[in-house]
């Protein structure tokens, strides 16, 4: 997505409306495209400002976010369950269907990271070792001071 025009064009824009121009004539004179022109005049008659929208969508929203405590409990309960899994038991628990992908992006911004298995070792069970958990909250730099007492290790 391309910028926001300048405010300095927005400014002059609304000078030439302030002036008597149709929105098409004050576009076309500063060179921007008709369709431009009637949305900033649509904008300053109903709000009296032709400042930039904000752009992008706002975080903390989208359909995974109410379920947070769903998704970190599943994953509490079993840090080897994989993305597919939590998937299916997120449609089963909420009715609510997500990607996999979709999942791994909100646990990832939670600061949840797979932890791969080094060397394949499938003789674990014979030499005493207990099998790790995979996925953990891994502190951000950023977050050094948050606490993640409920993370999985």
């Amino acid at each position: 997505m391309s910028s926001a025009l300048s405010s300095e064009l927005r400014t002059r824009f609304r000078e030439c409306i302030e002036e008597g121009l149709s929105g098409r004539a004050a576009a076309a004179r500063l060179k921007l495209s008709a369709a431009t022109g009637v949305r900033w005049q649509r904008k300053w008659r109903e709000t009296g400002a032709i400042s930039p929208d904000v752009q992008g969508r706002p975080p903390g929203h989208g359909k995974l976010a109410a379920h947070q405590g769903l998704l970190e409990e599943l994953v509490a309960q079993d840090g080897d369950i994989t993305l597919p899994e939590l998937a299916g038991a997120l449609a089963s628990a909420t009715g609510v269907v997500a990607h996999a992908a979709s999942i791994g992006r909100f646990l990832r911004k939670l600061l949840y990271t797979y932890k791969k298995v080094t060397g394949r070792d499938r003789t674990a069970a014979r030499t005493g070792k207990t099998p790790t958990a995979r996925m953990a909250a891994i502190p951000h730099p950023q977050n050094a001071g948050a606490s993640r007492s409920d993370c999985v290790h």
